[in-house]
């Protein structure tokens, strides 16, 4: 128990159990999101490029990430040991895991014989459809009952198709 001037800390993301927190998941996807509507106004990417840029960009977030939880506020009182460090990367990785799926996409749409623009186009369906995904995980993985799940996915669809719809005004 808290006494006066003392704070009680919060629980570690991990320490719900088993290991999972989708929420990195959510954030990633919206991550690759903004980089193919990023790449996508910027120009012609050729495949492999943005292939590179969406793996890249979701390891970048993720050393930002575990940064951030390592010398963050909420574990600056701890002891930083091998055993923190893994967890908070393991914790930290569905961000690196949703740029996956549209990076197969994107190197797969040849196969489809998409030119870039359907690659991207792709790509942003998938990266959504992961947000979706990963929302509804992340929620059910939390207890919540189905109601709350499905309007956890019906926001984040939502946020989806917002960036959609910004992919859609800049590229007309």
């Amino acid at each position: 128990m808290a006494t006066a001037g003392q704070t009680t800390p919060r629980p570690h993301r991990g320490e719900r159990g088993a290991d999972a927190d989708y929420t990195g998941g959510v954030y990633g996807s919206m991550i690759a999101s903004s980089v193919i509507l990023g790449a996508g106004t910027l120009g012609s990417f050729p495949h492999l490029e943005l292939v590179l840029l969406l793996l890249l960009t979701g390891v970048a977030f993720w050393v930002a990430h575990v940064h951030a939880q390592l010398f963050g506020e909420r574990l600056a009182q701890r002891q930083l040991s091998r055993r923190v460090v893994l967890r908070v990367c393991r914790e930290e990785w569905p961000i690196v895991e949703a740029s996956g799926p549209p990076a197969i996409a994107v190197a797969v749409s040849p196969l489809l014989g998409l030119g870039v623009d359907g690659a991207l186009w792709l790509a942003l369906g998938v990266a959504v459809a992961g947000q979706v995904g990963w929302s509804a995980a992340a929620a059910r993985h939390a207890g919540a009952a189905w109601r709350l799940v499905v309007t956890a996915a019906s926001i984040n669809l939502l946020l989806g198709l917002v960036i959609i719809s910004f992919k859609l005004f800049l590229t007309h």
